[in-house]
């Protein structure tokens, strides 16, 4: 699957939004753009892909636009968690059985 962000109308858009989340989290640049990512949170697992919404543990419907590589942590980002306003949410990476990159 190729590299998107949802709502972004072009490659170059999304390049764009995902830079400008990238800058607002900390995130360190990415070698390769994550689009699905499983973990266990508070002994669930829980999977996430980009354009998806968030597992249903998180109490949100809200989208998912970006999943950062960090040092101990992924960081998953929504509207309201991560790109706009507030923290994203965290996946210790000790807790991620698996990773799938946009390809």
């Amino acid at each position: 699957m190729d590299f998107f962000v949802p709502s972004a109308s072009s490659p170059q858009q999304a390049e764009a939004v995902f830079n400008s989340i990238a800058n607002h989290v900390s995130a360190p640049e990415q070698n390769q753009r994550i689009y699905k990512l499983v973990w266990q949170h508070e002994g669930a697992e829980c999977s996430c892909e980009i354009g998806k919404p968030l597992p249903e543990i998180f109490r949100t419907d809200e989208t998912v636009l970006a999943i950062f590589e960090c040092d101990e942590v992924y960081k998953i980002c929504t509207p309201n968690r991560g790109a706009i306003a507030f923290d994203p949410i965290h996946a210790m990476k000790t807790s991620v059985s698996s990773v799938e990159y946009f390809g």
